[in-house]
């Protein structure tokens, strides 16, 4: 009596159905983000099904069910028809159940939209994870308000990695839980002695400090802006521009009509980054909004001071004079005022902004950390599903 007794005491394990359209061979930031959480839980002990929804012109392998190591990949070609493909899904899932604890929108307007509806017909609480874009550019559009609206107002818990972002979700759902939990870095993100020695040589016989842009550059992230600003300045001539990603038209055609140092390096993932990142006296990010990007995160674990707009998740995190310069997004007159600064910094000041960088990683933006908060968000929520099946 006492075995089975405690034996239906034991919590049933933490299982999520993770709903993305980003997530590896996807490419960038997002994936990234997706993809570092989604090992980490695994690491956790919580089992992690992704429900990926791709466009199989990407050269993706549709409808593919497949086991992984700490749970299942399910990858949900979406093609011409979204409903087609998310019902499909749903019966791909209906054929081998299990039961889900939790079912998780990691951004995006296909995992937001389905979110609501697979957590109710699973008859578990649904987390939504709003991420890079997904609350900036749905919430004044008339076609996507309503159904981030619904994802925000069914949520047991709405999770952001930038507090205004926190705070703008709760003033319009004040019923609604939030969360910050900011992005981290994997403890054994670090340079090599390869990556020193390639940076070492790619800076050799140049006098200038490089100043880095890195990852999609388009017209949020302010590419454009901040190259007036270099200019504005009046110290272009200290700097050596090293551009490394997608580069928006407009920025192609400034780079084209004006003569300015610069070295324009294709999209690259992130380890190829890192003897880049180690060429980088300071990292620009410019953005008029934003989320907390990985380029920062990742900048600031390897000790690369940030010359940034104060928005969004940045403004979290940054500190001006001690981890960044920062600006007031689309201060063209504080940005080169921010330039100046960087410019005229002596050695010893940029090590000491490179260890307080260090730091930051060190604390607020650890990894281990930011996997913890959500393994502690997915306990808490855990309730939500019990009262829902009583």
């Amino acid at each position: 009596m006492t075995t089975t007794a405690a034996a239906s005491a034991t919590p049933e394990p933490l299982r999520a159905l993770w709903l993305t359209e980003t997530y590896p061979p996807s490419r960038g930031g997002m994936a990234q983000s997706c993809d570092r959480i989604v090992r980490g839980l695994r690491r956790a002990g919580v089992l992690v099904d992704v429900l990926h929804f791709v466009p199989t012109a990407r050269g993706f392998r549709p409808w593919v069910l497949e086991e992984q190591a700490g749970g299942r990949y399910l990858s949900c070609a979406v093609e011409d028809d979204p409903a087609h493909a998310l019902n499909r899904a749903w019966a791909t899932l209906q054929a081998q159940p299990v039961a889900y604890t939790h079912v998780v929108a990691f951004g995006g307007s296909r995992p937001i939209m389905a979110g609501p509806v697979l957590a109710a017909w699973l008859g578990a609480p649904l987390i939504t994870l709003i991420r890079g874009n997904d609350f900036d550019a749905a919430v004044f559009s008339i076609r996507r308000r309503p159904v981030l609206d619904d994802a925000l107002r069914r949520s047991a818990l709405v999770i952001a990695n930038s507090r205004s972002k926190v705070e703008r979700i709760a003033a319009m759902h004040p019923e609604t839980t939030t969360r910050w939990i900011p992005n981290g870095i994997e403890r054994e993100w670090a340079l090599a002695p390869s990556d020193r020695a390639h940076a070492a040589a790619w800076r050799e016989g140049r006098d200038r400090l490089t100043l880095g842009l890195f990852g999609q550059l388009k017209a949020k992230k302010g590419g454009v802006f901040l190259l007036d600003a270099l200019l504005r300045s009046g110290v272009a001539d200290r700097f050596h521009l090293l551009l490394a990603g997608w580069m928006a038209p407009d920025m192609e055609a400034w780079l084209a009509e004006h003569e300015l140092e610069h070295t324009a390096l294709p999209f690259l993932d992130r380890y190829e980054l890192l003897p880049w990142y180690a060429a980088c006296d300071f990292l620009a990010i410019p953005s008029f909004y934003d989320g907390l990007p990985n380029v920062l995160v990742e900048a600031a674990a390897l000790g690369v001071p940030m010359i940034a707009a104060r928005v969004d998740g940045m403004a979290d995190v940054l500190a001006d004079g001690e981890t960044a310069f920062l600006f007031e997004p689309g201060d063209e007159p504080r940005a080169a005022w921010a330039l100046q600064r960087a410019a005229r910094l002596d050695a010893a000041g940029r090590e000491r902004m490179a260890e307080a960088c260090r730091e930051l990683a060190r604390t607020t933006l650890d990894g281990d950390r930011e996997i913890a908060a959500y393994v502690e968000a997915l306990h808490e929520t855990r309730a939500t599903r019990l009262a829902a099946v009583r």
